[in-house]
């Protein structure tokens, strides 16, 4: 008998550009300082320049970032974190109860393609109760709120809850204020939940949550170190997991919701490695944001199989095109990669971004800002002709 042709599949209809966030073409947050923003601040720290001063600096840097992000045909926008030493620590040291201390035994190891660089720097101590005092960065995000242009997207980026907690564990948080770790978790969520009222009233609408030590934690390496300093390395995931959602739980409906995860991001180097597998049924099934940026431009990251994990309904960003290198990515390369993670989730559930910020610090990764604008305008590029639009 001779068998009956087959036809070929039909390829994949592109489903379009998203009205919500996180877009097809996204990016996490930060960008790379200007060297006059740079000198500004050396200036100020100096004492040569006032507050005064180093405000207008930062807010016309933060135009011309602002014009950058719409240039490159981007739907959202941040202000490239420009007011912040760090992607972290100006959150943390401004919530009430955290200080900050230097701890020498605390040391970072980052490892590049030359070698390791390891320092201890700044860390924060919980001397007393965790409280908002203030909504964090509100005048930064009401300056990118007036700045952006109509149709774009003004985006907060503000690190976890989690990160409060990973560097130091227990012995960050004064047992004399907490002696269990449940009040000091009510706290925190309580803290970070009237943190995201307070920047819903000023009109955030698109808000992303930044948590290294989920990513971390899927590297036995990391997972010792937390045994180390007396946590619980098989479970503290799901801990996280649960706090961040006590912290989302009452949030308003119009609120788009992200998180970003990367494996560490300082001056082209990182810390951990691993693929998602340790915790991705719990997290891509648990936590409660409407979608996930996630880190994959190298061989660190694992595979995609994780992402079976990820239910319908939530988005994946994924993060193929590297911030650490200035060498720009094929486009059909990045296709092929949309391709196959497309195995295990719905290519409508996808979009594309770089894997991280591109100057997590100030000082910023190893790549110039038209390396910077290039590799924008290739994801726009590229999720144009993979989904119909940005």
């Amino acid at each position: 008998m001779t068998p009956e042709p087959t036809t070929p599949p039909t390829p994949p209809v592109p489903s379009g550009p998203r009205t919500l966030p996180p877009f097809r073409a996204d990016h996490v947050g930060s960008l790379l300082r200007p060297a006059a923003l740079k000198a500004a601040r050396e200036d100020h720290a100096a004492g040569k320049l006032d507050a005064a001063g180093l405000r207008a600096a930062e807010d016309e840097a933060v135009r011309e970032v602002v014009r950058l992000q719409r240039e490159a045909g981007l739907r959202g926008a941040t202000d490239g974190e420009f007011r912040r030493q760090s992607w972290h620590m100006d959150f943390i040291y401004a919530l009430g109860g955290v200080n900050k201390v230097m701890d020498e035994n605390l040391r970072v190891q980052f490892h590049n393609e030359d070698g390791d660089i390891e320092f201890a720097p700044p860390s924060a101590h919980v001397d007393s109760r965790v409280r908002l005092e203030e909504t964090i960065f509100g005048d930064a995000f009401a300056f990118l709120r007036d700045t952006v242009s109509e149709g774009v997207t003004p985006k907060l980026t503000i690190p976890s809850p989690s990160m409060v907690h990973y560097r130091g564990g227990r012995a960050a948080i004064d047992e004399s204020v907490y002696p269990g770790m449940d009040a000091f978790w009510e706290d925190l969520t309580a803290a970070y939940a009237a943190q995201v009222r307070g920047v819903y009233e000023l009109g955030c609408r698109y808000l992303q949550l930044d948590d290294t030590s989920l990513a971390y934690l899927n590297d036995p390496e990391q997972r010792r170190h937390v045994a180390e300093i007396g946590g619980d390395p098989e479970h503290q995931h799901e801990t996280y997991i649960a706090n961040i959602n006590r912290a989302l739980a009452d949030r308003p409906g119009d609120l788009r919701v992200t998180t970003h995860m990367c494996r560490g991001n300082f001056a082209s180097s990182w810390v951990a490695s691993g693929g998602y597998d340790f915790v991705a049924e719990a997290l891509f099934g648990g936590l409660d944001v409407d979608g996930f940026f996630l880190e994959y431009d190298d061989e660190r990251s694992g595979g995609f199989e994780p992402l079976r994990y990820v239910p319908k309904g939530k988005q994946v960003v994924l993060g193929l095109v590297t911030s650490k290198r200035p060498e720009l990515e094929d486009k059909d390369a990045l296709k092929r990669r949309i391709d196959e993670a497309s195995r295990f989730v719905d290519l409508d559930q996808l979009c594309l971004s770089p894997q991280c910020g591109f100057s997590s610090t100030l000082e910023g990764n190893n790549l110039t800002v038209d390396d910077q604008k290039a590799k924008l305008a290739l994801i726009v590029e590229t999720a144009e002709e993979v989904w119909g639009g940005a």
